[in-house]
């Protein structure tokens, strides 16, 4: 069904069709809503809005975009079929034609077209060549028909097909097989042959939507497997039947329509399949309604094409007011739709009514009334509630409102509920019930988008809004506010200052005159009297006061009125204080420090005055007259109107500090002086002129309980230190008295003793000389560190000289070294009376005697009896003392 594009070729920017006749090659059997063909109109403007039609437009129109639709079903006649498609401008009506030629295709011929018939015989060819009498065969480039067999056979199995055969079978004993899928490739045995007879045979039923054709290769060899002929190739078409039906791809279907649509409107487009072959009757698909529910306002709202499935409006009247939803039930059915014949199956079209604004809010009431109490705002004094048919909650229906009259000074606004739509009236600017004691206002609705074309409603509608003002008390207020007051500064208590009333703006409303009274003074230097507002001073004004920032002093009063309920407004009284000469010039700093010497000896001094130009500098500095150690030690010069400088007048002056007194004059009318004190001190300087005693101290600002502070400070650090140091000596005393008391060769917490090798005892006779070596040198006890040595220890003495033996000694030489030995060693007076160390020769490692450490008493300690151990002598006396000594 796709349309044929003739090829056209480019030429020079000209509005019209590129050629005069149009010649395009269609299928014969044309279905209603085919694309055709395409015409090409070529505009050099292209803003031009171009209308497209034909002079035949039963059977063939024209869309917009020059795509040629047959009108209905029909078949081409053999002859060319010819037909004009015009093009106009819509704004100029200039029209452009071009003849348009369909020629329909050839009827189709071949194998397809042919009815199922038997071929009893396939025959391998031959050829003859002329140069020779013998026959010999090559391979031909023609190809052996096609057979065509039907699936869904029902046998009997195996259903004999086609013989194969070679015309030498007659001189020679031929073998025939068949290779390629189907037979001894996947999917195997489907096909067999005779080996001897040739016989082709199918073993079961085909199915054309699995495999539509088999394409195999017959052989033929003799009985020794030569190649007899050259393969040939066979090919098996499953003919199709009618065994599937249409399938939808989705079994529900949505699709949506704007309300009021015009007939012919797309709507949306169902697709069924069928497993059949498509280009025969049994997947040939036709496209129907069965049912439309509802059935209002007509039952035939919607038809569809057969061929497409495009659903599409046939006629007027749909309104998402009255039915918001339709369900078609459709059928496909194969065999072009023959009702006899053909398959089908259903499926479901939901069409949504989609919403336009096809209806204006309208208010359901044409006079809407509020009130609203005078000076309050955000206060909403009335809903206007409107109507709208449309879809809720969506442009078509959500409502703007807006006023048309009646508030010029914009004191309302209107704003929209969005849930419930209505109009909320809002006060935004204050409103005077004196002023104003009613508003009737204009208010007008409409929709956020336009109405939609063809409706004739009118776009909006409109509303009058009634708005009465109550009269409420209110608060009184101060003229002027704030009230500026200038006054001299100095003003005694108890006189008059001002009056500072206010008014009541309630001119409609009985009430009694205000009362007055104080809310804020900083000083309290004022009062108020509380029926006529005249303010009095209660002390006396001071424009040096801390209160006053820039000459000006705020006071806050409070008005009243007795209505119901009482209000009260604030006024603000500002009093500018002007300075008068009342404070007199003091001295800054009011210490200073310089040396002993003349040079360098100058102070800077400033001079201070509260008040303020006349009443201020420039200053006149002096040194008084008495005492006359003042003007004899110290002179003074002013540098500038606000700054002198003090220094001293004579050569030297002892250490100390010293009071000057210095009279201050300003310039005020009258003059206002003071004697202000400068301690001075003086002190002894270095080559930079900096104090060196230690009163510099004092003078530069650390005080006596300072320097007490540092000294404790001090104190506690070197008490703190001290501590430290005694800890760690008594740390260190712990240390060593807690260190073992024996030698740790000695020491038999887990340790290692060494012991000498006496022999084997007296059964052991046979020594092996040449295992006794040099021993090692014993550690002395000079290397043991100080401290409390034990009492069983060996005390320092001289120690006795043991014999030594000979690197090399002679066998008979043992005995005499070992009693020589014993001998030395009682006598030794330094000798413990108890087994301790005594200096053998080390007779090497790998000793053949075991280990002692497993010998364990066979009793415990407390029940032997030791007391024998006292007649052993005084080398068992300690063992006698540790073992028969009782608890001890």
């Amino acid at each position: 069904q796709a349309p044929i594009k003739a090829a056209c070729e480019d030429m020079s920017c000209k509005t019209g069709f590129p050629e005069d006749v149009h010649s395009a090659v269609v299928s014969r059997s044309v279905h209603g809503g085919q694309p055709l063909l395409n015409v090409r109109f070529r505009s050099c403007d292209g803003n031009k809005k171009i209308h497209f039609g034909s002079s035949d437009p039963e059977d063939f129109r024209v869309g917009e975009d020059g795509v040629v639709y047959a009108g209905r079903s029909f078949q081409l006649p053999a002859e060319p079929t010819e037909f004009v498609v015009s093009a106009q401008d819509e704004d100029t009506q200039e029209e452009w034609q071009m003849r348009v030629k369909l020629t329909p295709e050839p009827a189709v011929t071949g194998p397809l077209a042919k009815d199922h018939k038997k071929i009893e015989d396939i025959i391998f060819p031959w050829q003859q060549y002329k140069h020779s009498s013998h026959l010999k065969r090559q391979k031909r480039d023609w190809v052996i028909p096609p057979i065509n067999l039907p699936e869904n056979s029902r046998g009997p199995f195996p259903q004999e097909l086609v013989r194969i055969r070679s015309d030498r079978d007659k001189s020679l004993s031929l073998r025939y097989s068949v290779t390629g899928p189907g037979a001894d490739q996947p999917p195997t045995g489907i096909f067999i042959i005779n080996p001897i007879s040739g016989q082709l045979s199918v073993t079961k039923p085909l199915d054309r939507e699995q495999i539509a054709s088999f394409h195999l290769r017959a052989h033929a060899v003799d009985v020794n497997g030569n190649q007899v002929e050259n393969p040939i190739d066979i090919v098996i078409n499953v003919i199709d039947m009618n065994d599937n039906r249409p399938e939808f791809l989705h079994q529900v279907w949505n699709g949506t329509v704007p309300e009021g649509s015009k007939p012919g409107t797309y709507v949306m487009t169902v697709t069924a399949i069928d497993a059949d072959d498509p280009n025969a009757l049994n997947g040939m698909l036709r496209y129907r309604i069965l049912s439309q529910a509802p059935s209002s306002p007509s039952p035939n709202m919607f038809t569809i094409n057969n061929e497409t499935g495009d659903i599409i409006t046939v006629a007027a009247g749909l309104d998402r007011e009255k039915v918001q939803q339709y369900t078609l039930i459709i059928q496909a059915t194969d065999m072009e739709g023959n009702p006899t014949y053909g398959l089908s199956n259903t499926a479901t079209a939901v069409i949504t009514v989609t919403d336009v604004n096809d209806n204006p809010p309208e208010f359901t009431a044409m006079t809407f009334y509020g009130e609203v109490p005078e000076n309050r705002v955000d206060v909403i004094v009335a809903n206007l509630t409107v109507t709208d048919k449309d879809q809720p909650h969506t442009p078509a229906w959500n409502a703007l409102y807006r006023m048309t009259g009646g508030d010029p000074t914009g004191r309302f606004t209107i704003l929209t509920d969005p849930n419930s739509n209505d109009g909320l009236v809002t006060v935004v600017k204050p409103i005077d019930f004196e002023t104003n004691r009613m508003f009737v206002l204009t208010v007008a609705a409409e929709n956020q988008v336009p109405l939609a074309k063809g409706i004739q409603h009118p776009p909006q509608s409109t509303a009058t809004v009634s708005i009465t003002v109550i009269d409420v008390n209110e608060s009184p207020y101060f003229v002027p506010n704030p009230k500026l007051v200038r006054q001299e500064e100095g003003l005694l208590a108890g006189s008059v200052l001002t009056s500072f009333t206010a008014q009541d703006p309630d001119r409609y409303m009985q009430q009694t005159s205000l009362r007055y009274s104080k809310l804020y003074d900083p000083a309290n230097w004022l009062k108020i009297d509380p029926v006529n507002g005249q303010i009095t001073t209660t002390a006396v004004l001071d424009r040096e006061s801390t209160y006053v920032q820039n000459n000006m002093y705020n006071a806050t009063f409070l008005a009243t009125d007795n209505g119901i309920p009482p209000m009260s407004g604030t006024g603000t009284l500002q009093i500018y204080l002007l300075d008068i000469n009342d404070n007199a010039p003091q001295v800054n700093p009011k210490e200073a420090t310089t040396c002993e010497t003349l040079q360098p000896n100058a102070i800077n001094i400033t001079a201070v005055d509260p008040d303020i130009d006349p009443n201020a500098g420039p200053f006149a500095f002096e040194l008084p007259d008495t005492p006359a150690s003042i003007k004899r030690n110290w002179t003074i010069v002013r540098i500038s109107g606000d700054h002198a400088q003090l220094s001293l007048r004579i050569r030297f002056l002892e250490a100390g500090i010293y009071d000057v007194p210095i009279v201050i004059t300003d310039s005020g009318n009258p003059h206002a002086s003071s004697t202000s004190v400068l301690k001075v001190k003086v002190c002894q300087c270095d080559i930079n002129g900096d104090c060196t005693d230690v009163d510099r101290i004092v003078g530069a600002g650390l005080g006596t309980g300072a320097i007490i502070a540092i000294l404790l400070c001090i104190i506690i650090l070197l008490i703190l230190v001290l501590m430290f140091v005694v800890w760690m000596k008594r740390r260190d005393k712990e240390r060593q008295a807690k260190q073992l008391l024996i030698d740790p060769e000695d020491d038999v917490r887990d340790n290692i003793l060494k012991y000498d090798e006496e022999g084997g005892g007296e059964e052991d006779q046979d020594y092996d000389l040449s295992q006794l070596q040099q021993p090692d040198t014993v550690e002395p006890d000079a290397i043991k560190p100080v401290g409390i040595r034990r009492l069983d220890e060996r005390p320092i003495h001289a120690e006795p000289q043991y014999p030594v033996r000979s690197a090399a000694p002679h066998p008979g030489d043992i005995g005499d070294f070992i009693n020589e030995g014993l001998k030395a060693a009682d006598n030794d007076p330094t000798a413990p009376p108890y087994d301790s160390l005594l200096v053998f020769d080390y007779e090497g490692s790998g000793s053949t005697a075991g280990s002692l450490s497993s010998l364990n008493s066979s009793s415990s300690g407390g029940e032997q009896d030791y007391d024998y151990l006292n007649d052993w002598g005084p080398r068992f006396k300690k063992l006698a003392d540790m073992y028969g000594g009782g608890d001890d």
